[in-house]
């Protein structure tokens, strides 16, 4: 244990990971267009924009994972650095899905609480990226990252809000059923999103508690 102190720990991962931290906010701030299309070759073209991103971010992963297998010291525990980058990439996997319901659904019309979910998003998005780009200078900056995933914490509340209102004037104002299962179906990925963002806060103050 002494011994693996003295060695040299990769910083390869510390890049690797901002840059699908990029990649969260970027494509957050893609939702945010998604959800405010108005024709359907709109929302087929932010969803191929999306796409690419998410394609993008399965790059990165594989980088990050090939890296754990070839990588004799880590600067935290591979259990923790996997988890990490596994549910930055289930965020942007939720925000694809989101954009494919739209362009695939093709609803009427988006709900307003989707613009209100898709910014609540790219809030949380600020944090992740803020959280992993100190990730690095962890002794240095663990207060801060706490207050990030704190944040992200009070996000995902905020998200609940959202949703639970939603559905609460879905069942009593829209009478299509079909419209109710496209918009229900949107707004239940974006939730996801939200949820999948805290779990990202979760992982990092494990890692706080293990290493800060």
């Amino acid at each position: 244990m002494f011994f693996n102190r003295l060695l040299p720990k990769e910083p390869k991962f510390f890049p690797l990971l901002q840059k699908v931290a990029n990649v969260i906010y970027e494509i957050s701030d893609l939702i945010i267009e998604c959800v405010q299309t108005h024709d359907h070759s709109s929302a087929m073209e932010c969803f191929r924009r999306i796409k690419e991103m998410e394609r993008e971010a399965d790059v990165l992963s594989t980088r990050i994972f090939d890296a754990l297998n070839k990588t004799f010291i880590t600067p935290f525990d591979r259990e923790d650095i996997d988890h990490l980058a596994t549910r930055m990439d289930d965020v942007i996997d939720n925000i694809n899905s989101c954009a494919k319901r739209i362009a695939l659904y093709n609803p009427k019309r988006i709900p307003e609480a989707a613009l209100d979910m898709a910014h609540n998003l790219k809030d949380s998005a600020v944090y992740i990226v803020k959280a992993v780009e100190e990730l690095n200078i962890l002794k240095h900056s663990q207060e801060n990252i706490k207050k990030y995933c704190d944040e992200l914490h009070n996000l995902e509340n905020k998200g609940d809000d959202i949703y639970e209102n939603f559905i609460v004037n879905l069942f009593e104002k829209e009478t299509d059923v079909a419209e109710i299962i496209k918009t229900k179906e949107i707004m239940y990925e974006l939730e996801k999103a939200t949820d999948t963002m805290e779990h990202v806060g979760k992982i990092i103050k494990t890692i706080i508690v293990k290493y800060a």
